[in-house]
């Protein structure tokens, strides 16, 4: 019985073009993470895409450059982003729980305490995908840097997690040759293999995840970087087959207590 964290970035949720949410991703997502609750495992998403949701329901043609007019879009578009996850959870008899957070909220112990109590409550209901998004509208740096990419390792660790699977446009690590790395036992040799091209509709780009997987493995937690339209990626990802590029972990996790009888 896993906790499962799934970090999806914006060019996973998107439409070409970036403009609007891509219903077919999600209902394939959705699938795949009932799969994993009927198992008996924990899911839970880190979700971008508030802003592509929100460029969409303003009738933008293009997403804004400037940072008030992507926080804009982002509290317009986060209702409808939850909405999609939820529609989709409720064909599979499972509900969405949306939390709203800030990296302040993970760093402050009372806060951090907090959230914890309330993941593991609706964890326990067996019911419930808890899907977190940074709160844009007061905090930036999901929209100026990462992608959610260092929130999604952050979580992974409050969650004590025992997966964590960053879905990207890639198939993983790519070497000089462009050819798929499997496995990577040290993640600072991965930062040489960089390249600095991304995603057109991705906020972070490799590096930003790199940075992700180096928190969450030294914090205990085994990491894959997967491509996230690759049909049952993730499950194939829950189930350690070999799919993208896995990165043991490298600290210790502290166990999870034992649920209550």
């Amino acid at each position: 019985m896993k906790r499962i964290v799934v970090k999806l970035g914006t060019g996973i949720l998107a439409r070409p073009g970036g403009r609007s949410l891509d219903t077919a991703q999600f209902q394939r997502l959705v699938h795949e993470f009932a799969a994993l609750v009927s198992a008996g495992h924990s899911v839970i998403v880190v979700s971008s895409g508030a802003v592509t949701a929100g460029v969409s329901a303003l009738g933008l043609k293009a997403r804004p450059t400037d940072l008030p007019g992507k926080q804009a879009c982002a509290s317009v578009g986060q209702p409808l982003l939850i909405r999609e996850f939820d529609r989709n959870l409720s064909r599979h008899g499972l509900n969405a729980a949306q939390l709203l957070v800030t990296h302040d909220d993970i760093d402050s112990r009372k806060r951090r305490a907090n959230a914890r109590t309330t993941l593991d409550r609706l964890l326990a209901a067996g019911t419930v995908i808890p899907i977190f998004n940074e709160n844009d509208s007061v905090a930036v740096e999901e929209l100026n840097f990462g992608d959610n990419d260092r929130l999604s390792a952050e979580v992974a660790i409050l969650v004590e997690a025992d997966l964590l699977i960053i879905c990207t446009s890639a198939d993983g690590v790519l070497d000089a040759a462009r050819r798929r790395v499997p496995l990577i036992r040290d993640i600072d040799s991965a930062f040489g293999l960089v390249l600095p091209e991304k995603g057109a509709n991705s906020v972070g780009g490799m590096a930003a995840k790199l940075t992700a997987v180096k928190i969450a493995v030294t914090g205990g937690i085994e990491t894959c970087i997967i491509d996230g339209r690759r049909p049952e990626g993730v499950l194939d990802a829950a189930h350690g087959r070999d799919v993208g590029t896995r990165f043991p972990a490298t600290g210790k996790r502290r166990p999870r207590p034992a649920p209550a009888a």
